[in-house]
């Protein structure tokens, strides 16, 4: 069984560790955080270094891949292109909780993390990085893009866009066909009835853009 290892230490990494043990493909060697003491653990595993340290760590503990449990979409591309540039030939790998539902001739991408009971319909394309969260519905032919996130229990109609960097608030619901901007925050319970610009947060029932955001803003 391949060594790898999660980036990151948090609530976030904490279903992660629980998704990839339940699915049995990978052994997790250790947790890499820049923030905590070696030796400290989450759910029995250690942190093993720090982000800084990965170009060792991959060789001390013959590491075959990793995944960065960090929830905010913006901190988990910043981390993850620093990963790809100190450790090149390191792959992303995904966690699909053993409960979820796969659609036929659906596509995930590496790095991405799907939750207990998500469902992912046929022709649906997820790209790197993502998190499709517990019990999240994205319908038939939907696309998420890099780092774009689902929170529990969204649903989306078929055809939808979920732009590069965004985030779906919990309990919000899109209907079909819309596309949701880059880097934009849909608050939670919102009902999406429009497509959403680029660079907005936007909630309610109808949902409304409220102001405009910058990329790096904390949403969590």
């Amino acid at each position: 069984m391949d060594k790898i290892a999660i980036i990151g230490s948090s609530g976030h990494a904490r279903v992660v560790i629980d998704i990839v043990e339940r699915g049995g493909q990978y052994a997790i060697a250790g947790l890499i955080d820049s923030f905590r003491p070696v030796g400290e653990s989450t759910f029995g595993y250690s942190v093993i270094g720090t982000e800084n340290e990965l170009p060792q760590l991959v060789k001390d503990f013959d590491l075959r891949g990793v995944i960065v449990a960090i929830g905010d979409n913006h901190s988990r591309s910043v981390v993850s292109a620093r990963v790809s540039a100190s450790v090149p030939d390191l792959p992303f790998v995904s966690a699909i909780h053993p409960s979820a539902v796969i659609g036929k001739f659906a596509c995930i991408d590496a790095g991405t993390v799907v939750m207990a009971g998500a469902v992912i319909n046929p022709g649906c394309r997820i790209g790197p990085g993502c998190i499709v969260n517990t019990r999240a519905s994205l319908d038939h032919d939907s696309v998420m893009e890099a780092f774009s996130s689902l929170a529990p229990g969204v649903v989306t109609g078929g055809n939808c866009v979920i732009g590069e960097g965004s985030a779906v608030g919990i309990g919000a619901t899109l209907i079909h066909r819309i596309t949701v901007g880059n880097h934009c925050v849909i608050g939670a319970g919102s009902v999406v009835l429009g497509d959403i610009d680029a660079g907005s947060v936007a909630y309610g029932n109808p949902a409304r853009i409220v102001r405009s955001r910058d990329p790096a803003e904390r949403y969590l």
